[in-house]
C-alpha cells in the first residue's frame, strides 16, 4: 500500500481512539498510543512492522518541533528566576535513576557490574514528548511544569554523557574493545557542543530571516525549512538532532526581536504530526516481548521510577524549589522511548553477550512506560493543582 493511506489509517484510528480514552478522562496521547498498538503487529496488524521504518520521517519530524518547543523555555530572563536549581534537579533526577537501578541490579539481582551498570545509565533518560503533550492538551500551568521543560530539555545530555562513561567502565570489565575512559568522558562532551554550535548557528539565521518573512504563511515555511535543515544535518554528523532543534529554539527566544511569533508558528501545522508520531509510536511497540523481560525487567522498571522520584526530590529541595515540584516532579519524569531505544542498540552492538536481554528489558520499559507515564503526568500535575478543574 501506499505511505499516505498507512498515514490516513494512523490519523483517523489516533482520532477516534483519543475519543475513546477521553471518556475515561485519560490523556489523548494515551489513546494515540493504543490506536497505534491496536492497528499495529501488535493486534490487528493493518500497519505491520515492515511499514513503520517508512514512516519515520515522520518521526524525526515530530521530534524536531516538540524539542525545538522544548528549546523556547531557554530563555534567560526565565531561567534567572528558576535559577541554579534548575541543574541541580536534571543532575540529581538523571543520576539517580542511574544510582538506585545499578544498586539494584548489582545488589538486589545480582547482575554482573558491566550489564549493570549500562543498563543503569540507559535508565537516565526521559522522553519529553508524552509529557510536553500532555502539558498541551490540559494547558498546564505553574511551578512544576515550569521546572519540568527546562529539565526535560537537558535529560538528553545528562543521559548521554552518562551511558559513554558507563559502556567505557563496561568495555574494559568485559574486554570488548579498547576505549580510554577520557575518550568516553570527552567524546559525547564534543558531540553536545557540535549540536549546540549547530543550533546556535541555525538559530541566529533564522531569528535574522523572520524579520524579513511576509505573512504568516511565509514565517511558518522558513520555520519548517530551518528544523528540517537541522535534522537533517544531525543525522548526516550523527549527533542528536534533539539538542540541535532545542538549541533552535533558545536561540530564537533569546534573540529574535519576533520571539513569540517565531516560537509558535508551527502550532497550526504539527497537530496531525504529533497525532500520527505517537500512533506509529504505539505501532512500533511489540508487546510479545514482555515476557522475555521477566523479574529482572520488572526491577528496571520499578528501581528507574525510584531513582527518577527521589533523585527529582532531592535536587528540589537543594534548590530549595516549591513544595509541590519537591512532591511531584519526579511522577513526571516516567516515559522512555526514542534515546533509551537507541542507547540499547548501540549496547546491543558494542556488547553482544548482555546486548539482547538489555535491548529485551528496555523495549518492554518503553512499552509500560509511554502507556502508564501520561496518565501518571497529568495525576501528578493535577494533584499539584497546575491543571484547570474544567480540563479535566
Amino acid at each position: 500500500m501506499y505511505v499516505l493511506y498507512y498515514l490516513a489509517v494512523i490519523l483517523i484510528a489516533g482520532i477516534i481512539m483519543a475519543r475513546v480514552v477521553s471518556l475515561f478522562k485519560l490523556p489523548n496521547v494515551t489513546g494515540y498510543l493504543l490506536a497505534g498498538l491496536i492497528i499495529g503487529p501488535s493486534f490487528l496488524n493493518i500497519v505491520s512492522s515492515s511499514n513503520v521504518p517508512g514512516l519515520s520521517v515522520v518521526s524525526e519530524a515530530a521530534l524536531g518541533f516538540i524539542a525545538y518547543s522544548i528549546g523556547s523555555e531557554f530563555e534567560f530572563n526565565h531561567l534567572k528566576k528558576l535559577g541554579k536549581g534548575i541543574l541541580w534537579i536534571t543532575v540529581l533526577e538523571a543520576l539517580g535513576a542511574v544510582a538506585v537501578v545499578d544498586i539494584a541490579m548489582i545488589f538486589i539481582f545480582k547482575q554482573p557490574i558491566a550489564f549493570s551498570i549500562v543498563i543503569g545509565a540507559i535508565a537516565a533518560a526521559t522522553a519529553p514528548a508524552s509529557t510536553i503533550m500532555v502539558i498541551r492538551q490540559y494547558k498546564a500551568q505553574g511551578p512544576v511544569v515550569s521546572t519540568l521543560l527546562p529539565v526535560v530539555a537537558m535529560d538528553d545530555a545528562v543521559s548521554i554523557m552518562a551511558f559513554g562513561i558507563s559502556m567505557a567502565v563496561a568495555k574494559s570489565i568485559t574486554g570488548y574493545g579498547q576505549v580510554s575512559m577520557a575518550k568516553a568522558i570527552f567524546s559525547p562532551f564534543l558531540e553536545i557542543i557540535l549540536a549546540f554550535l549547530i543550533g546556535i548557528i541555525i538559530g541566529l539565521v533564522l531569528s535574522f530571516v523572520s524579520t524579513k518573512t511576509k505573512g504568516e504563511s511565509e514565517l511558518l515555511t522558513v520555520v519548517i525549512s530551518a528544523l528540517f535543515l537541522a535534522i537533517g544535518i544531525a543525522k548526516a554528523l550523527d549527533i542528536s538532532s534533539l539538542l540541535v532543534c532545542m538549541m533552535i529554539g533558545a536561540t530564537v527566544a533569546n534573540v529574535a526581536p519576533n520571539s513569540d511569533r517565531v516560537l509558535t508558528a508551527p502550532e497550526k501545522f504539527t497537530p496531525p504530526i504529533f497525532i500520527a508520531f505517537f500512533t506509529i509510536a504505539g505501532a512500533d511497540l511489540d508487546i510479545s516481548i514482555l515476557k522475555d523481560v521477566g523479574i529482572i525487567g520488572v526491577g528496571y522498571m520499578v528501581f528507574r521510577i525510584i531513582g527518577k522520584v527521589l533523585g527529582a526530590s532531592l535536587g528540589a529541595y537543594i534548590a530549595d524549589s516549591p513544595k509541590t515540584v519537591k512532591k511531584y516532579l519526579g511522577f513526571t519524569l516516567i516515559p522512555q522511548a526514542g534515546v533509551a531505544i537507541g542507547l540499547s542498540m548501540i549496547a546491543q552492538n558494542t556488547m553482544p553477550t548482555y546486548g539482547v536481554q538489555l535491548r529485551a528489558i528496555i523495549l518492554s520499559a518503553t512499552v509500560i512506560y509511554e502507556l502508564i507515564g501520561p496518565v501518571m503526568t497529568k495525576i501528578a500535575l493535577m494533584k499539584a493543582g497546575e491543571i484547570n478543574i474544567a480540563a479535566k
